[in-house]
């Protein structure tokens, strides 16, 4: 759905005239916003199937430092895969790399085997070291879940589901007004709860090992 189709749900929903905009007026910028509050917080809640991507880092030699552009920071990483050298990449915490590389006397130049975060650039996309420094061109993999920004413009869209977005933007606008004519703003969060949690155990289905527990 675009954000303008979210915005009429709603709005529907509140027994309020439709729009031909979303910023058409104050009620429906209003609305806007609680559907992109909405939406930030059934991105938040799982691990969709819909935001899983890939993003690609090429390494080139002498290089530790990378960003990964369109990030953002509010990616969750599944793994990372040094594709050129065909081996899983191990996550480390930055005092781990400062001590390799501010520490040890001796800098290593090899394919990379370890990640670790560093800071947001002026995008505001993650920054990533890798160790060992490159000592030529890899191509890495760090398959990722990655939130999205918050709608602006009509026909943005979302790959999420929309009804717990509509519903929970339907329950922020009643309790914001104070009333719906006939269903309190705290039956509207629990039906919002109750279609969250359906739609998240749909898409669970698809990655049963993520919600099963084992030993190791």
């Amino acid at each position: 759905m675009t954000y303008l189709q979210l915005v009429n749900s709603v709005l529907r929903r509140l027994r309020e005239n439709e729009v031909d905009s979303v910023n058409q007026n104050n009620y429906s910028k209003l609305i806007g916003e609680f559907v992109n509050d909405a939406k930030r917080t059934v991105e938040d809640a799982w691990d969709w199937t819909a935001l899983r991507t890939t993003l690609t880092v090429s390494t080139v030699a002498n290089v530790y430092n990378y960003t990964l552009v369109d990030s953002q920071d509010r990616i969750k990483v599944l793994d990372v895969i040094n594709d050129s050298s065909n081996w899983f990449m191990e996550y480390r915490p930055s005092t781990w790399m400062n001590n390799a590389f501010l520490v040890q006397a001796n800098i290593p130049y090899a394919a990379p085997k370890y990640y670790s975060w560093n800071g947001i650039d002026s995008n505001g996309d993650s920054g990533v070291d890798l160790y060992p420094a490159p000592d030529g061109a890899y191509q890495l993999r760090f398959n990722v879940v990655l939130r999205t920004a918050d709608m602006t413009e009509n026909t943005d869209t979302m790959s999420i589901p929309s009804s717990p977005v509509i519903q929970i933007a339907t329950a922020l606008g009643a309790r914001e007004r104070g009333e719906t004519g006939g269903t309190s703003a705290a039956e509207l969060f629990a039906l919002a709860d109750r279609t969250l949690s359906d739609a998240i155990a749909l898409d669970a289905a698809r990655h049963p090992e993520e919600t099963i527990w084992t030993t190791v």
